[in-house]
């Protein structure tokens, strides 16, 4: 079985309800399913578990095409969409010719922001394991309408997709924060429940410039999801005054890892770092030096083009990361900073979230941000 059967029997047991809105268009599951047959048909000609390069659009066409490539028996790499052309044509030429492990659903390029990109090999039952993951962690439900943000080529957005799908949901497109107004419009369709993702910037925007408007809709945010980033103590309480009746969620993620585990911080404890206990397909292990090492169905298959590096970083199928962390009393794993963010004072190691809490917790401070300045000697002189 593959996610996009998920289509096929919505389209069957209630085809007009609406599977996905952008802007002004909208379809039910039965047109989806439609739409996705007759894409289905561009790919025909295609060697089976090719991989396809295309851009990803924020709009219905992305998911019509990434449903039709799979149910092609194809790899889908999509590509952010304002991806200069070099770069494209460089990826699509080293994929042309490789042949990705059985079962691969997708290669996902990571945005680089801790290095190179790297293309990130995910396989059909790990979509299905993160979906799982997210339906029991999060209580995705089949009257939800979830509001897409952000790019649906990462992890943080396409992984949404799923569990909504599953649970015969609808999804909202937009094209981001950049207009907080379209993000209110879509939480003002005529929807009972609605839920999102949003990163902690977006949160902390909407908490400083939108607090009011947020107010006016507590009801019908049913929970938001954040990660990708640490979230400060100061927005987390903040939002929890905005919407004392919302499950808003903190999750441990990634490409590499898939969804691991999530936590409820609108539960009175309200704990900075904490990511609560690993999901229905994961497990997390902290190394001997303190890091979190992941294990389960949600994980990568490896690194595509790069044996290498998949080697250091997947092994005996657990995939090591660079996070520091720790499982507390209750089993909850706690996030302690970055391994190359980690600030070493006075003998002792601490992460820059940790700072930056506490001087958020003073109502004077608006901003703030922690690091350990890389001087050497010889710049100092």
């Amino acid at each position: 079985m593959i996610f996009e059967d998920y289509i096929f029997r919505n389209a069957e047991l209630f085809a007009e309800k609406t599977a996905v809105i952008c802007d002004d268009k909208k379809l039910s599951y039965g047109e989806l399913a439609n739409s996705v047959k007759l894409r289905a048909n561009d790919f025909s000609g295609f060697k089976k578990a090719s991989v396809v390069v295309f851009r990803a659009s924020q709009d219905i066409n992305f998911l019509i095409t990434y449903f039709a490539i799979h149910i092609s028996g194809l790899v889908a790499a999509p590509l952010e969409k304002d991806i200069p052309a070099q770069r494209f044509e460089e990826i699509r030429e080293k994929l042309s010719t490789y042949i990705p492990p059985k079962s691969t659903a997708d290669i996902l390029y990571t945005t680089g922001t801790t290095g190179k990109s790297k293309g990130v090999i995910i396989s059909h039952k790990t979509i299905l394991a993160n979906a799982e993951n997210l339906i029991e962690g999060q209580g995705f439900s089949h009257d939800l309408g979830f509001v897409i943000t952000g790019p649906l080529n990462h992890i943080g957005s396409l992984s949404k997709i799923y569990p909504v799908i599953i649970k015969g949901a609808t999804l909202i497109i937009t094209e981001g924060m950049k207009d907080v107004n379209t993000f209110f419009n879509a939480l003002d369709l005529p929807i009972k429940k609605m839920a999102t993702f949003l990163v902690p910037s977006a949160i902390r925007i909407l908490i400083q410039f939108s607090k009011e408007k947020l107010l006016s809709r507590a009801e019908k945010i049913d929970f938001i999801e954040t990660g990708a980033a640490p979230i400060s103590k100061a927005d987390m309480k903040h939002l929890c005054e905005i919407l004392p009746k919302s499950r808003l969620y903190n999750t441990y993620a990634s490409t590499e890892t898939g969804i691991i585990s999530t936590y409820n911080f609108n539960d009175q404890e309200c704990i900075a770092g904490c990511l609560g206990k690993p999901m229905k397909h994961s497990k997390i292990i902290i190394t001997e030096e303190g890091l979190i090492s992941c294990q389960g169905d949600t994980l990568m298959s490896g690194y595509a083009l790069d044996e290498e590096l998949t080697a250091k970083i997947l092994k005996n199928n657990t995939v090591y990361t660079s996070d520091f962390g720790l499982l507390d009393e209750k089993g909850r794993l706690r996030l302690l900073g970055r391994q190359d963010d980690v600030i070493n004072t006075g003998g002792f190691k601490v992460a820059p979230t940790e700072v930056e809490n506490v001087a958020m917790s003073i109502p004077e401070i608006a901003e703030c941000i922690a690091f350990q300045p890389r001087i050497s000697y010889l710049e100092m002189r």
